[in-house]
């Protein structure tokens, strides 16, 4: 698909990196140049690469671009979760965005493995049969 903006996924990941900006425009100043910034080009890199992989013509390409998004969606459920154990973010925010950032990973999946030639390094037979992730927030420290 050339139109990116078409996509379910691209939408729900351009939604995940607006919330994203507006939760983190109330962290402390101090962490303008940390959290923050890595928060939000995590969040923005999801969406750029989705966006990408919508330009490239070669399966291959588009499965690694795909694999970056997942991956930097990966590094936004990891800062949420610090964001909100050092205080910055409550628990029901890091809850909402957090099951939105697992939602586009789950999007993502059959896309990767679509663009693979539908398979993928893993048994995909196996992996259809589990259950869908949810996000749990672990136990704060």
């Amino acid at each position: 698909m050339s139109d990116f903006k078409q996509l379910k996924v691209w939408q729900r990941a351009h939604g995940v990196a607006l919330a994203v900006y507006r939760s983190t425009g109330t962290f402390p100043p101090l962490e303008r140049f940390g959290l923050v910034s890595q928060m939000r080009r995590a969040a923005q890199s999801v969406s750029a690469n989705i966006a990408e992989s919508c330009g490239r013509y070669g399966d291959r390409d588009q499965a690694r671009l795909l694999q970056i998004a997942k991956g930097s969606a990966k590094e936004v459920e990891c800062h949420l979760l610090l964001a909100r154990d050092l205080g910055f973010l409550d628990a029901s925010e890091c809850r909402s965005i957090g099951a939105s950032v697992v939602e586009v990973q789950r999007m993502l999946s059959p896309m990767i493995r679509n663009a693979r030639g539908g398979t993928s390094h893993r048994n995909a037979k196996a992996s259809s049969s589990l259950p869908s992730p949810v996000f749990r927030l672990p136990a704060a420290q």
